[in-house]
């Protein structure tokens, strides 16, 4: 149960998502911005990868599932129509980031079967990345690499194989994660952004980063990504592994992140000039909230994820009191390294901050 106070923070930051996704949707009609800056929508800036198109139309669905209000839902199925070409795109590690927010949206409100085939697609798309020796999807950036973030495109590829009953489907999946466990996964529970093999072999090299501080440090979002996905895994298996795999990365998440409920870019760095990332906390929320579904009597999980949704619905977060700021979330941070959306919102830490506002009110 939401407490009451937090309750009326968490319909004040549904009321400010639908006013920010409205501008945004009538400001810039189909475009897929990534992140802000200064607080505004950037449209032709540096993508480094193209993962975000699914959030926008998640974001809508979400709305609709909220209100009931007949423009979420006309807004949403244009969205999701506009990305249907990516179902074939065999260039990303991300088709579960642009159909499950989408077009499984669709699918579970109306039972549309082509909306369930467009998601089955996707997910053998996606699927076409696996690397037999190694056992891993590959990453955008090259055959030999391992994302962390794949973790959250996985439950696309379960879904696909059990929809279908394609064991080779389910091997492939299970192996990833699997693969992903033992060498991204360390024993504190922090992750690793990626790991590198030997493509002759199969052989583990070494653990790098993109976005973190160090090969050896812990990139909050990765975590972020680990701890939700392990869930997901779990969630399609039933295997115990990956339960107790999610419960890890939660456990690093709450034993390493300040009070407030927000981590930095990289728990490793010390003293960062930007200690905060909106984007990882709303995921995390997010994760912690399916944790505590997943457990029935995981309290802990619950109790956190309200304690950083109470954080994110304030002023200090929440764009709702920063005239001129387009996104919803403010003190995100996309890539920085490259300078990419820093300190700024980005879209998929406002979907992530909108699905765990409706989880939390019971919307979804």
């Amino acid at each position: 149960m939401v407490p009451a106070g937090l309750r009326r923070k968490l319909e004040r930051a549904l009321e400010c998502a639908a006013v920010q996704s409205r501008r945004l949707v009538e400001t810039y009609p189909d475009r897929f911005p990534m992140y802000t800056l200064h607080g505004r929508w950037v449209h032709d800036g540096e993508a480094w990868t193209n993962w975000c198109e699914g959030f926008l139309g998640g974001q809508l669905w979400l709305l609709y599932r909220a209100t009931g209000d007949a423009y979420w839902r006309a807004q949403a199925e244009h969205y999701t129509r506009l990305i249907e070409g990516r179902k074939s795109d065999r260039s990303v590690h991300d088709l579960g980031f642009l159909f499950m927010p989408t077009w499984k949206h669709w699918y579970d409100l109306t039972g549309d079967v082509h909306a369930q085939q467009v998601v089955i697609e996707a997910g053998r798309t996606l699927a076409g990345r696996f690397q037999e020796k190694g056992g891993y999807f590959c990453s955008f950036v090259a055959p030999e690499s391992l994302f962390i973030d794949i973790m959250m495109n996985v439950g696309i590829i379960f879904y696909a194989a059990q929809q279908t009953g394609d064991a080779e489907l389910e091997r492939k999946v299970t192996q990833h994660c699997m693969t992903t466990r033992r060498y991204l996964v360390r024993g504190d529970g922090s992750t690793a952004h990626e790991g590198i093999f030997d493509r002759a072999t199969g052989e583990f090299i070494r653990q790098g980063t993109h976005q973190g501080w160090r090969a050896d440090s812990s990139w909050a979002r990765g975590l972020a990504w680990a701890l939700y996905g392990f869930g997901t895994a779990y969630e399609f298996t039933s295997d115990l592994r990956f339960l107790q795999t999610a419960q890890a990365c939660a456990g690093f998440y709450i034993q390493h992140t300040p009070v407030h409920g927000v981590p930095p870019n990289d728990w490793e760095e010390p003293a960062p000039a930007l200690p905060l990332e909106s984007s990882a906390a709303a995921i995390a929320a997010s994760g912690m909230i399916n944790l505590a579904r997943l457990l029935g009597t995981a309290a802990s999980y619950q109790d956190y994820a309200w304690r950083i949704l109470d954080t994110l619905t304030g002023p200090e977060f929440l764009a709702s009191e920063t005239p001129g700021w387009e996104g919803i979330l403010k003190h995100g941070i996309y890539h920085l390294r490259k300078g990419l959306g820093v300190d700024e919102s980005v879209m998929w830490g406002d979907y992530f901050f909108l699905e765990a506002i409706c989880k939390a009110l019971g919307y979804v």
